[in-house]
């Protein structure tokens, strides 16, 4: 773990390891995950963003059938982030099966978090998923931020893929928006859709307009 690693962010991991039922010391794990959460590619994609979709579980955990699925989730989402990969989704659930049976949670939660981890490939739950909505809506969140952090969050997206040509990451980029905007529903847990849906559109539509101009 890098010496600058949040020690609270350790100390939750193995809290939520524990209380899972691990029966392997978590620390490693926990150490391993924070490394990889701190790679020097990674511009948004960074511990700051783990600490966040974190704090959002939290919130929204009352709408959860298994809150510390979701938070085992959460953890493992992005943990092997590649800008220039197409299956980082699948590797991050690869990884937490292998992580997860290591510490010897159960099987059926395995599969849980391993499930929940390649839904953030689309934040497309099925209808009374309330795992996958909070896990989504939690991964979302940044979308509703400010006009400020969303400028913030939009910069450190593009700094994550400066190997890319403009021309090339203003269509690519201009895609994405558009698919965001075309779900019938970027958040699905009622608190998440109160507080993010409106200005989250707002900055979505925002920054389309700079990309198409």
């Amino acid at each position: 773990m890098p010496a600058d690693a949040d020690p609270e962010l350790l100390a939750a991991w193995t809290a939520l390891l524990r209380r899972c039922g691990a029966s392997a010391d978590p620390e490693p794990s926990g150490r391993e995950l924070l490394r990889r959460w701190a790679e020097p590619q990674r511009r948004y994609h960074s511990t700051d963003h783990l600490r966040a979709v974190l704090a959002h579980v939290d919130a929204l955990a009352g709408h959860a059938d298994d809150p510390d699925a979701v938070r085992l989730a959460a953890w493992f989402h992005d943990a092997v982030y590649r800008p220039d990969r197409s299956e980082n989704e699948e590797r991050s659930a690869a990884l937490a099966v292998r992580a997860l049976t290591e510490a010897g949670l159960a099987e059926a939660r395995i599969a849980e978090v391993a499930r929940l981890v390649r839904l953030t490939v689309t934040h497309r739950p099925e209808p009374g998923d309330r795992d996958g909505e909070v896990l989504c809506d939690a991964d979302l969140a940044v979308l509703g931020g400010s006009p400020q952090a969303y400028a913030a969050y939009a910069a450190a997206v593009r700094a994550e893929y400066a190997f890319v040509p403009e021309p090339d990451f203003r269509a690519g980029r201009a895609a994405v928006l558009r698919q965001l905007l075309a779900l019938p529903a970027l958040y699905h847990t009622p608190g998440a859709h109160a507080r993010f849906d409106a200005p989250a559109r707002a900055n979505l539509a925002a920054e389309l307009d700079t990309l198409d101009g």
